[in-house]
Formats: structure tokens, C-alpha cells, sequence
């Protein structure tokens, strides 16, 4: 089994991939896995880390439920504490956002979808790493190793030709007439590697609307949307591209006809 390293309290980093891979009419394609996320308290009560990824998601654009449970089996040192949920607005916002600012105005549900990320697992971003590096004298006292899961810098964010392989055989798999990109990274980092033409979002009046792509013979129907973060208004976000989102929402499925 790969390696992808172990978040804070030693839980190991796991793929999360689509499960259910009968064929679907639509492929969406995210950027990188999401993480439960736990509030870490002190033995005193002292709030240590608002917010902090324990655990993989335990499925793709997870919806946050079962977070309680999750975190409950995670063992801490004696001395470090405890940790309770962080809340929905850490658990599972993404995949919520899904169903809401998606999929429902589509007239579709997350059964009609293949789901993929880019980057198939949980990466730690920059505020992550800075939570925990100020609590790092606890950490080296109670002899708690740091997490060894990936940094989300660009880097780590530019699949390989390997990974965009593996994206278009689950596409094959998938059979889907249609391929919804969530943000811009799916475009810059897959689908223009196939299509040069096609290099990033278009805030125009073609935002949202199904164009006519060709990946390695595979012939789709492309519909380019916003990242969650910016649908969903999810912590720092840009206005014009949320408001963007929210008209094309409005008569959405008239817009866009896909049917069973």
C-alpha cells in the first residue's frame, strides 16, 4: 500500500476514490481530498487548535456525518487532551456543496456521479501547518511526531502524466457523457493538458454551459464551475465569481439538459 504519510495523532492518510463504479452520466472532477477535522483541547480546557485534519474523509466529497464517531476512536497520548468535532462548517462543507450549489440545480443527485479529485487524498495547507507549529513545545513534550502528509503547495498540486492517466480510464469507466470541473485546477491541471485551447474558467456569458471536448478519444461534454470554496462562499472566497455561480444556478437545468 502507498505511502501518503499520517495526519497529527498518527492516522494514516488514505486514497479516497469512487466507490460505486457502475457507469454514471456525469464525471466531476475536484481538486483534492478533504479531511475530519477535530477542535483540540487541553487538559484544562484550553482551546489548542480550532480546527485540525485527524482522519481522511471516509468518502469522496464527504457530507460530514459520522465525524463524532470518527474522532472518537483516534487515541491521544496521556496529556494531550481531547478532541470533539470541529463542526459542519469544517466537516463536509464541500460535499454538501455539491448536492446544493451543483448537483439540485441540475436536477441530478450524487448517485448519477462519478466522483474524482485530482489529488486522490488529504493535504495539510499553509494555516494547518501554522496551528500546529505554535503548539509545537506541547507536541515535543508529550513526544507526538508531527504530521507527515503532503503541503498543498503548487508542487505537490501538479499531478504527473501517471495521474492524469488514471483519471481518464475512471472517465472510460465512468462512461459519462458529461465532465463538470470544479474550480480551475481540474482545467489548468487536466483537462488543458488534452485540450490546449481550453485553459481556464470563463466568468463570460458561457460560464457554466456545456462545450465539446475530445480527451484521447474520448469525446464529452464539458461544463466549467466554480471551486466550492467559491460556491458555497466557504471562508475566503471572491464575490464576483460567488455571484457569478449564483446566477448561473438560477434556470440552471434549463440551461444544461441532462437526462437519465
Amino acid at each position: 500500500m502507498e505511502d501518503l504519510g499520517k495526519f497529527l495523532f498518527d492516522e494514516p492518510v488514505k486514497k479516497v476514490e469512487q466507490v460505486d463504479r457502475t457507469p454514471k452520466k456525469i464525471f466531476i472532477l475536484g481538486v483534492y481530498a478533504s479531511a475530519v477535522h477535530a477542535k483540540w483541547f487541553s487538559p484544562k480546557g484550553k482551546t489548542l487548535i480550532k480546527a485540525i485534519a485527524v482522519a481522511s474523509e471516509p468518502y469522496i466529497f464527504w457530507k460530514g456525518d459520522g465525524a463524532d464517531q470518527i474522532i472518537n476512536k483516534i487515541n491521544l497520548p496521556e496529556g494531550a487532551g481531547k478532541l470533539v468535532s470541529a463542526g459542519e462548517r469544517f466537516n463536509g462543507p464541500s460535499g454538501n456543496a455539491l448536492e446544493n450549489d451543483y448537483l439540485i440545480p441540475i436536477g441530478l443527485n450524487r448517485n448519477q456521479c462519478w466522483l474524482c479529485d485530482l489529488v486522490p487524498y488529504s493535504m495539510m495547507n499553509h494555516s494547518q501547518l501554522k496551528a500546529i507549529m505554535r503548539n509545537i513545545d506541547l507536541l515535543n513534550t508529550l513526544n507526538i511526531s508531527l504530521p507527515t502528509l503532503m503541503e498543498a503547495n503548487a508542487e505537490n498540486r501538479d499531478i504527473s502524466d501517471q495521474r492524469r492517466q488514471e483519471i481518464l480510464t475512471e472517465i472510460k469507466l465512468s462512461q459519462a457523457e458529461y465532465l463538470i470541473t470544479l474550480g480551475n485546477e481540474p482545467i489548468t491541471n487536466f483537462v488543458s493538458k488534452f485540450c490546449t485551447e481550453i485553459n481556464e474558467l470563463d466568468r463570460g456569458k458561457s460560464y457554466g454551459y456545456p462545450i465539446e471536448i475530445n480527451l484521447e478519444g474520448i469525446k464529452l461534454k464539458l461544463i466549467r464551475l466554480v471551486h466550492p470554496r467559491q460556491a458555497a462562499r466557504l471562508g475566503l472566497h471572491d464575490n464576483e465569481w460567488s455571484e457569478t455561480h449564483q446566477k448561473w444556478k438560477v434556470g440552471a437545468q434549463s440551461k444544461i439538459s441532462i437526462t437519465d
